[in-house]
């Protein structure tokens, strides 16, 4: 059998679980071998835990989706289940000076329960009404993508996208509601126009309907998760397990890929410290900026190229309890574009996760940058910190400063899937397929920006390299 060695170029979520899988195929055939290149000198990409003064501070994401089962699975054959934990639920949004608390029944915006819905103070009379022409608008007619907005518009009204869908929706793309692409964000809600006609009926069936095949199941107590997971120890933790299952001769650190070049039998591989190296296929875990550079003079690259990308910045706030003087019922608040603040959400974190904070603290996690409105990014910390606190104490009873604040920037971190999306990407598949087989392009510049996207995407790519 040839002996066949793949690269995997990126140390994120995405080429780790990559790694991890081409271990397991070459463990089980007995045959290949596999490296991996990290630009930068640690792993995890965006997953970046800080532990301090007994506070367990995520600078990246936070938690995972329960629903997508990919990365639990992953976490049971590491050893972690024990380890997982499940977040409280409860959320709100700012409207009209007050905190409103999500309806009951809201699935990513969209009513599934009338009564806390018609009780909402989110939405006028008017706008309420104007949901309820849901349930008699018929279903788009054409197949071709649309933005998010005007699909949500259409069905829901304008009042439901600005005041709840939005904020929602924005707290995960950062992006333009206008410019996102329905088909690459969220096919699901397309799928069941398509079959249901109406969205509110048609997620409410979809939701009495749906019994998990696969509950997720949490430690010792065996009860049911709620919609977010993550990992008492910080999701650090799940990344240095992922390290600890491979070869340490495997993983490379400080190795930035700068030209990947066809040979006769294979790739040769360019990277900025000099040296070169050789592989038969590629798995470019990188972002689609990376790869348009790479691929630049390459024309099933163009559109893609093209892809936008929003900078972020998170901003965690450690106090003593008492100094919050508000009763937090709930996992913290999601702020509307048309309102006059710069903060984007907070994570009342000691709430959603207990194991964040000490006995008798409270740690808070402030969102700053969305697309169009960056430049507070790449302020000086102790200017996003005072923007920060100024904001949070317009909404809440706060007393006196934080003990400690955390800043961290996440620079061009979050993708635009902008309408057309999957043409594009679609486009640099085949496009690759024909020139460089064997060099895959996956992550969350590509298809799905969770972490559980990441996962299925590398557990799919190293099939597909093992047909």
């Amino acid at each position: 059998m040839t002996e066949l060695k793949t690269a995997v170029i990126g140390g994120g979520i995405t080429g780790l679980s990559a790694a991890y899988f081409l271990q397991k195929q070459i463990e089980q055939s007995g045959s290949g071998s596999f490296a991996l290149y990290e630009a930068g000198e640690r792993l995890g990409g965006t997953i970046q835990t800080e532990y301090r003064n007994g506070y367990v501070i995520e600078r990246g994401p936070d938690s995972f989706l329960t629903r997508k089962r990919s990365l639990h699975r992953l976490a049971v054959e590491l050893g972690l289940e024990n380890d997982l934990t499940t977040n409280k639920s409860g959320s709100y949004i700012y409207h009209n000076g007050k905190l409103h608390r999500i309806p009951q029944g809201a699935v990513m915006g969209i009513p599934t329960e009338w009564k806390p819905f018609l009780k909402t103070g989110l939405f006028s009379p008017a706008g309420k009404l104007r949901a309820a022409m849901d349930l008699v608008i018929p279903r788009r007619k054409d197949s071709e993508d649309i933005s998010v907005d005007a699909f949500f518009r259409r069905r829901l009204g304008s009042e439901v996208v600005e005041h709840m869908i939005e904020p929602l929706l924005s707290g995960i793309y950062a992006g333009r509601l206008n410019e996102l692409s329905l088909k690459a964000t969220f096919p699901q809600f397309l799928e069941i126009e398509n079959k249901r006609r109406s969205l509110i009926l048609g997620m409410k069936q979809s939701m009495q309907k749906t019994v998990p095949e696969d509950p997720v199941l949490i430690g010792e107590s065996r009860s049911p998760a709620n919609m977010f997971l993550t990992f008492r120890s910080g999701l650090s933790s799940f990344v240095d397990r992922l390290e600890q299952a491979l070869p340490e001769e495997s993983i490379h650190l400080g190795k930035r890929l700068e030209k990947l070049e066809k040979v006769e039998d294979g790739y040769a591989l360019y990277f900025s410290d000099g040296t070169i190296d050789y592989a038969d296929r590629v798995l470019l875990t990188i972002r689609h900026d990376d790869a348009a550079a790479l691929f630049a003079h390459e024309p099933f690259m163009e559109r893609l190229s093209k892809q936008s990308a929003t900078s972020v910045a998170t901003c965690a706030l450690a106090f003593d309890e008492k100094q919050i003087k508000d009763k937090l019922d709930g996992t913290g608040f999601l702020i509307p574009r048309d309102q006059s603040f710069t903060m984007t959400a907070c994570t009342w974190t000691h709430q959603k996760w207990e194991h964040t904070a000490p006995e008798g603290k409270a740690l808070l996690r402030a969102y700053v940058g969305r697309a169009g409105d960056e430049d507070i990014v790449f302020k000086d910390d102790r200017v996003i910190t005072k923007t920060v606190m100024r904001d949070l104490k317009q909404i809440m009873n706060i007393e006196g400063e934080p003990e400690f604040s955390v800043v961290t920037r996440w620079n061009r971190a979050m993708p635009q899937y902008n309408v057309g999306h999957g043409e594009a990407l679609t486009n640099l598949e085949e496009g690759l397929s024909a020139k460089y087989p064997g060099v895959l392009v996956l992550g969350a510049s590509f298809r799905g920006i969770g972490l559980p996207d990441c996962v299925t995407q590398a557990e799919k790519a190293v099939s597909k390299l093992y047909q």
